[in-house]
């Protein structure tokens, strides 16, 4: 692996730990999994194009189908960062193989775990002064679980992308597609309130040094909280906070095309897998909402 593929699988590892919130046993398969991919093209992953990852892909023909799934998996997941990064123009991730391995669903959160971690932040409001810092926390959290923005999105946010009196913000997410994400009253009270801790000449809304907050120092906070709230630490992450977000608005009878729109999601295949309702939800909506219910014939 030759140093500008291993800066780069570097900084996606980072990115996965930190918005993922990706398991070490992934995160070091990844980088097994790129390192060779790196080797096999002598150092030239990064700018590879289709036919050379068609290339790369026959030689794995010797390979179960879970392998080659996974391996497919982190080469597609890096070439997508490469582009939302602007490390390249284009994705050429669609060449590779999908064996057809099965995707499990992303992990989630209770309405009980999101009460306990808003009660923690709660406690930490309640306390006079507040502390700045609790009112940035209480900014990230109600905008991770309220409006379902990507880590990415989140720490990147310019000082005045929210505003008072509007109750929705303009992104720019994964491929360069703009949509609108909900804001709630409370997260733009909550956001009012930590933006009058930000000087009015900073270019982010939550500014660290001469940047903006980091996504793995996102990931940390949210690690914190999740224990002093009771929650295992390791269920908790920014991505998990998003998901919980679409998962809830599912539950509550969201449109599934609206989500769609609200997460950002190109495909709507993609918010399917993302979100997910238990069966006795999926039965309930059958009985009540099924045109049907009205014509059932009358009972003896």
């Amino acid at each position: 692996m030759i140093g500008g593929d291993r800066a780069l699988i570097d900084r996606f590892l980072e990115m996965l730990a930190a918005e993922a919130g990706a398991a070490r046993n992934t995160l070091a398969a990844y980088r097994s999994d790129l390192a060779l991919a790196s080797t096999a093209l002598d150092g030239g992953l990064a700018e590879a194009d289709a036919p050379a990852l068609q290339r790369l892909a026959g030689g794995w023909s010797g390979l179960s189908r879970p392998t080659v799934a996974r391996k497919a998996a982190a080469l597609r997941r890096f070439f997508a960062f490469l582009a939302e990064e602007g490390h390249r123009a284009d994705d050429p991730g669609a060449a590779l193989p999908r064996p057809g391995a099965t995707r499990a669903l992303p992990r989630t959160l209770s309405h009980g775990d999101i009460d306990r971690l808003f009660a923690a932040l709660a406690e930490r409001l309640a306390r006079a002064p507040v502390a700045p810092l609790d009112r940035r926390l209480a900014a990230l959290i109600e905008l991770l679980y309220g409006s379902g923005l990507r880590a990415s999105e989140l720490v990147s946010l310019p000082r005045n992308a929210i505003h008072p009196d509007r109750p929705f913000l303009i992104l720019r997410g994964k491929g360069g597609r703009e949509r609108l994400a909900p804001v709630s009253d409370r997260a733009r009270a909550a956001v009012a309130a930590w933006r009058a801790h930000v000087a009015a000449d900073r270019p982010w809304l939550f500014p660290s040094g001469k940047a903006h907050l980091s996504r793995i120092r996102l990931y940390q906070l949210v690690k914190a909280l999740a224990a002093e709230a009771g929650v295992p630490p390791e269920r908790v992450s920014p991505h998990v906070l998003r998901h919980a977000f679409a998962t809830h608005l599912l539950e509550g009878g969201a449109d599934l095309r609206a989500l769609q729109t609200m997460l950002g999601h190109a495909d709507i295949a993609t918010t399917e897998i993302y979100t997910h309702v238990d069966s006795a939800r999926l039965v309930e909506l059958v009985n009540t909402r099924h045109p049907l219910v009205d014509l059932n014939p009358a009972r003896p």
